[in-house]
């Protein structure tokens, strides 16, 4: 668990998503203020009830999913968090396990969060998990030096 964290709010983002899941995807809602926009590599989500019917959704599609919490940085009523997420899909490489290495920057009025934008590598995350374009994906990254 990261300590010394000063916001309150930024404290209970932590917590929620260090115990998040299937079955405790309520506590979305009292993190998030009813007019939040959320962003990822792959979507725009605009209310704290779409944000919560996308977390069903986003769970009812995977096996398992962890996220890891390991640094905070915190200014007023902003914070950007580095995370590891642990998941796994049965569609992607078998169901194995696979880690994926992200960035949040949140930002925050009245004890909830008004804005998530996640930064993650929508690649690394799919495409790289999928038989034939994974392999593709994998060759052109190593021979950009990545």
């Amino acid at each position: 668990m990261i300590e010394n964290i000063a916001n309150t709010t930024v404290a209970k983002f932590v917590d929620i998503y260090s115990q998040l899941d299937k079955d405790k995807l309520d506590l979305i809602n009292e993190l998030y203020d009813h007019d939040v926009v959320f962003e990822d590599p792959a979507h725009r989500i605009e209310g704290q009830q779409e944000l919560l019917d996308y977390f069903v959704s986003l769970y009812s599609n995977i096996s398992s999913c962890t996220f890891l919490i390991h640094n905070v940085i915190e200014h007023d009523d902003e914070a950007c968090l580095q995370w590891t997420m642990v998941y796994s899909h049965p569609k992607i490489e078998k169901g194995e396990i696979r880690n994926l290495d992200g960035m949040s920057y949140i930002r925050i009025a009245q004890d909830k969060v008004i804005y998530h934008r996640d930064y993650f590598d929508l690649g690394a995350m799919v495409y790289e998990g999928l038989p034939l374009l994974g392999k593709v994906i994998k060759t052109v990254k190593e021979r950009l030096g990545q």
